[in-house]
């Protein structure tokens, strides 16, 4: 039986993720032109750093199991874009420029990956 509780609260965390990945790859997609999509991202980047600093505070401070269904699931599931980083490779294969498609992965990956490194390890420490 689902809990119907944890359900709204992961709309409500998706939807405040979904706005706000729209505000920041606007934002940075108009300050930054160019074929890399910079917006995705760096919406990425910032949502793999803050699953981290979600994460480790969560742990550190043990908190209700609720702030995670918010801040984990509902916020960085609705603010991370999988499918458009999917999507914007594809477009980079589709039009022949391998190599910026290849950086944007590695460049997700590493990054997405370190930051999220970083986040549970400042958390941690301090």
């Amino acid at each position: 039986m689902p809990n119907y509780l944890q359900f709204l609260i992961v709309f409500l965390g998706g939807g405040l993720g979904s706005c706000s990945r729209y505000v920041v790859s606007k934002v940075i997609s108009s300050q930054l032109e160019s074929i890399f999509p910079w917006g995705t991202f760096t919406v990425n980047i910032i949502g793999c750093f803050l699953i981290g600093i979600f994460i480790g505070m969560i742990q550190r401070f043990q908190f209700h199991p609720n702030l995670t269904v918010l801040l984990v699931t509902g916020f960085c599931g609705g603010f991370t874009t999988f499918s458009s980083f999917s999507y914007e490779n594809y477009l980079l294969l589709k039009n022949s420029e391998y190599l910026l498609g290849l950086l944007y992965t590695f460049m997700s990956l590493c990054w997405g990956f370190a930051a999220t490194f970083l986040a549970i390890f400042l958390i941690r420490r301090f």
